[in-house]
């Protein structure tokens, strides 16, 4: 049995987020997600979870 990897969590500042799994022999399709409106997202391939950034501005407040 293979000990599982902790899921990752990358703060972005962006709405739309692209994944890779990180590139190489242990990534997987790129793949766009958008951030939900709780500002959070998961890959469905590598399960890393995307999360905003606190402070970020992403232009959907209208300021």
């Amino acid at each position: 049995m293979s000990a599982m990897q902790p899921i990752e969590t990358i703060e972005v500042e962006t709405l739309t987020v692209g994944c890779d799994g990180g590139g190489g022999a242990l990534g997987h399709p790129l793949v766009y997600l958008t951030l939900s409106a709780e500002g959070r997202a998961e890959c469905p391939y590598c399960s890393r979870r995307y999360i905003l950034k606190e402070g970020a501005k992403t232009g959907t407040h209208g300021h």
